[in-house]
Protein backbone atom coordinates (compact mmCIF):
# COMPACT_ATOMS: atom_id res chain seq x y z
CA UNK A 1 0.00 0.00 0.00
CA UNK A 2 1.34 3.55 -1.01
CA UNK A 3 2.67 5.43 2.03
CA UNK A 4 0.33 8.51 0.60
CA UNK A 5 -2.72 6.64 1.66
CA UNK A 6 -1.58 5.52 4.70
CA UNK A 7 -0.63 8.81 6.16
CA UNK A 8 -2.76 11.02 4.08
CA UNK A 9 -1.21 14.38 6.21
CA UNK A 10 2.35 13.43 5.89
CA UNK A 11 4.32 14.43 3.05
CA UNK A 12 6.35 11.18 2.18
CA UNK A 13 9.45 10.67 -0.09
CA UNK A 14 7.44 8.02 -2.30
CA UNK A 15 11.06 6.41 -3.51
CA UNK A 16 11.62 5.23 0.51
CA UNK A 17 10.62 2.46 2.13
CA UNK A 18 7.84 1.94 4.35
CA UNK A 19 8.47 1.43 7.90
CA UNK A 20 8.66 -2.42 8.85
CA UNK A 21 6.06 -3.36 11.40
CA UNK A 22 7.69 -3.80 14.87
CA UNK A 23 8.47 -7.26 16.05
CA UNK A 24 6.97 -8.95 19.36
CA UNK A 25 10.52 -7.84 21.01
CA UNK A 26 9.66 -3.93 20.01
CA UNK A 27 6.41 -3.93 20.97
CA UNK A 28 7.50 -4.95 24.56
CA UNK A 29 10.01 -2.41 24.61
CA UNK A 30 7.46 0.23 23.34
CA UNK A 31 5.00 -1.26 26.11
CA UNK A 32 8.26 -1.32 28.59
CA UNK A 33 8.71 2.91 27.55
CA UNK A 34 5.25 3.84 28.37
CA UNK A 35 5.21 2.01 31.62
CA UNK A 36 8.33 3.33 32.84
CA UNK A 37 9.14 6.21 35.51
CA UNK A 38 6.55 8.83 35.49
CA UNK A 39 8.94 12.58 36.04
CA UNK A 40 6.53 14.63 38.96
CA UNK A 41 7.27 18.10 38.73
CA UNK A 42 7.06 19.61 42.03
CA UNK A 43 6.93 23.20 40.82
CA UNK A 44 3.46 24.61 39.78
CA UNK A 45 2.95 24.73 36.57
CA UNK A 46 0.57 27.70 36.08
CA UNK A 47 -0.47 27.27 32.92
CA UNK A 48 -2.34 24.46 33.14
CA UNK A 49 -4.75 26.66 35.26
CA UNK A 50 -4.77 28.84 31.88
CA UNK A 51 -8.72 28.80 30.62
CA UNK A 52 -8.81 26.68 27.25
CA UNK A 53 -12.10 28.02 25.94
CA UNK A 54 -14.75 30.72 27.02
CA UNK A 55 -16.61 28.56 29.31
CA UNK A 56 -14.93 26.59 31.82
CA UNK A 57 -15.93 26.33 34.77
CA UNK A 58 -13.37 24.63 36.43
CA UNK A 59 -10.75 27.08 35.67
CA UNK A 60 -12.84 29.61 36.28
CA UNK A 61 -13.16 28.90 39.27
CA UNK A 62 -9.57 28.29 40.66
CA UNK A 63 -9.17 31.75 39.03
CA UNK A 64 -11.51 33.34 41.34
CA UNK A 65 -9.90 31.69 44.54
CA UNK A 66 -6.35 32.75 43.05
CA UNK A 67 -7.28 36.00 42.59
CA UNK A 68 -9.45 36.48 46.34
CA UNK A 69 -5.61 34.61 47.85
CA UNK A 70 -3.63 36.85 46.21
CA UNK A 71 -5.38 40.05 47.92
CA UNK A 72 -4.26 38.65 51.19
CA UNK A 73 -1.37 41.01 51.16
CA UNK A 74 -2.81 44.11 49.56
CA UNK A 75 -3.66 47.71 51.73
CA UNK A 76 -6.70 46.56 53.63
CA UNK A 77 -9.18 49.30 52.26
CA UNK A 78 -8.43 48.18 49.11
CA UNK A 79 -8.31 44.31 49.75
CA UNK A 80 -11.54 44.95 51.08
CA UNK A 81 -13.16 46.64 48.48
CA UNK A 82 -12.24 44.19 45.61
CA UNK A 83 -12.95 40.75 47.97
CA UNK A 84 -16.23 42.59 48.01
CA UNK A 85 -16.39 41.53 43.98
CA UNK A 86 -14.78 38.41 44.29
CA UNK A 87 -16.84 36.70 46.85
CA UNK A 88 -19.71 37.12 44.83
CA UNK A 89 -18.31 35.72 42.02
CA UNK A 90 -16.84 32.69 43.92
CA UNK A 91 -20.18 31.87 44.71
CA UNK A 92 -21.64 32.09 41.33
CA UNK A 93 -18.95 29.83 39.43
CA UNK A 94 -19.10 27.70 42.46
CA UNK A 95 -22.49 27.24 41.75
CA UNK A 96 -22.39 26.83 38.06
CA UNK A 97 -19.58 23.95 38.66
CA UNK A 98 -21.06 22.48 41.54
CA UNK A 99 -18.40 22.63 43.51
CA UNK A 100 -17.61 23.25 46.98
CA UNK A 101 -14.19 24.91 47.20
CA UNK A 102 -13.30 27.24 49.72
CA UNK A 103 -11.47 30.91 49.19
CA UNK A 104 -8.90 29.95 51.34
CA UNK A 105 -8.59 26.44 50.12
CA UNK A 106 -5.20 24.80 50.49
CA UNK A 107 -4.94 24.21 46.90
CA UNK A 108 -1.44 24.29 44.63
CA UNK A 109 -0.72 25.72 42.00
CA UNK A 110 -1.30 23.86 38.74
CA UNK A 111 -4.71 22.15 39.44
CA UNK A 112 -6.96 20.98 36.71
CA UNK A 113 -10.74 20.10 37.61
CA UNK A 114 -12.16 18.44 34.18
CA UNK A 115 -15.25 18.24 35.52
CA UNK A 116 -15.72 20.18 38.99
CA UNK A 117 -19.38 19.02 39.59
CA UNK A 118 -19.60 17.32 43.12
CA UNK A 119 -16.38 18.29 43.96
CA UNK A 120 -15.96 19.18 47.65
CA UNK A 121 -12.73 20.45 49.40
CA UNK A 122 -12.03 20.80 52.79
CA UNK A 123 -10.30 24.14 53.94
CA UNK A 124 -7.88 22.11 55.68
CA UNK A 125 -6.43 20.06 53.36
CA UNK A 126 -3.22 20.67 51.76
CA UNK A 127 -3.49 19.98 48.18
CA UNK A 128 0.35 19.83 46.20
CA UNK A 129 0.91 21.34 42.70
CA UNK A 130 -0.34 20.08 39.82
CA UNK A 131 -3.23 17.84 40.35
CA UNK A 132 -5.93 16.51 38.48
CA UNK A 133 -9.32 16.09 40.67
CA UNK A 134 -12.24 14.57 38.79
CA UNK A 135 -15.89 14.81 39.29
CA UNK A 136 -17.67 13.86 42.86
CA UNK A 137 -14.59 14.11 44.25
CA UNK A 138 -14.52 14.60 48.74
CA UNK A 139 -11.27 15.81 50.55
CA UNK A 140 -12.10 16.38 54.23
CA UNK A 141 -12.35 14.95 57.89
CA UNK A 142 -13.63 12.23 59.55
CA UNK A 143 -15.69 14.27 61.60
CA UNK A 144 -15.87 17.86 63.32
CA UNK A 145 -12.63 19.56 63.88
CA UNK A 146 -10.41 16.51 62.91
CA UNK A 147 -7.13 17.03 61.04
CA UNK A 148 -7.54 16.76 57.25
CA UNK A 149 -5.82 14.98 54.49
CA UNK A 150 -2.33 15.96 52.83
CA UNK A 151 -2.12 15.42 49.08
CA UNK A 152 1.20 15.18 47.53
CA UNK A 153 2.64 16.48 43.69
CA UNK A 154 1.28 15.80 40.25
CA UNK A 155 -1.74 13.20 42.23
CA UNK A 156 -4.27 11.59 40.18
CA UNK A 157 -7.75 11.29 41.55
CA UNK A 158 -10.64 9.24 40.19
CA UNK A 159 -13.94 10.19 40.00
CA UNK A 160 -16.18 9.90 43.06
CA UNK A 161 -12.96 8.82 45.51
CA UNK A 162 -13.30 9.93 49.03
CA UNK A 163 -10.12 10.72 50.74
CA UNK A 164 -11.04 11.53 54.70
CA UNK A 165 -8.56 11.87 57.68
CA UNK A 166 -5.51 12.57 58.71
CA UNK A 167 -3.93 10.75 55.80
CA UNK A 168 -0.97 11.47 53.69
CA UNK A 169 -0.64 10.73 50.21
CA UNK A 170 2.54 10.86 48.76
CA UNK A 171 3.83 12.30 44.92
CA UNK A 172 2.37 10.84 41.97
CA UNK A 173 0.53 8.57 43.47
CA UNK A 174 -3.35 7.69 41.70
CA UNK A 175 -6.42 7.31 43.41
CA UNK A 176 -8.86 5.18 41.93
CA UNK A 177 -12.23 5.87 40.98
CA UNK A 178 -14.73 5.40 43.80
CA UNK A 179 -11.99 4.34 46.14
CA UNK A 180 -12.33 5.14 50.25
CA UNK A 181 -9.24 5.96 51.76
CA UNK A 182 -8.72 6.07 55.08
CA UNK A 183 -5.05 5.39 54.97
CA UNK A 184 -1.66 6.72 53.84
CA UNK A 185 -0.81 6.03 50.05
CA UNK A 186 2.91 5.85 49.47
CA UNK A 187 4.64 8.18 46.70
CA UNK A 188 4.21 6.27 43.14
CA UNK A 189 1.67 3.96 44.43
CA UNK A 190 -2.49 3.28 43.07
CA UNK A 191 -5.06 2.97 45.42
CA UNK A 192 -8.31 1.24 44.76
CA UNK A 193 -11.03 -0.09 46.38
CA UNK A 194 -13.72 0.33 49.52
CA UNK A 195 -11.69 0.69 51.85
CA UNK A 196 -9.08 1.67 49.32
CA UNK A 197 -5.98 -0.29 49.19
CA UNK A 198 -2.55 -0.43 47.35
CA UNK A 199 -2.26 -2.81 44.54
CA UNK A 200 1.07 -1.95 43.16
CA UNK A 201 4.16 0.64 43.20
CA UNK A 202 5.54 2.52 40.16
CA UNK A 203 8.95 3.68 40.21
CA UNK A 204 9.46 7.74 40.24
CA UNK A 205 11.99 10.16 38.91
CA UNK A 206 12.77 13.70 39.35
CA UNK A 207 11.61 16.11 36.93
CA UNK A 208 14.53 17.63 35.08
Amino acid sequence: MDAAHTLPFVKTNPDSPLPKDPTPRDAVAVRGARSGPRAIAKEPDWSREERRRPWDPGRRLLRCIRAYQMTATWWPPLRKLVRAFLIPRHWFWSAVAGADIPLNAQLGGGAILPHPNGVVIHPRAVIGPNCVIFQQVTIGTRGWNRPAPVIGAGVEIGAGAKLLGPITIGDGARIGANAVVMCDVPAGCTAVGIPARVVNRRRMRKAS
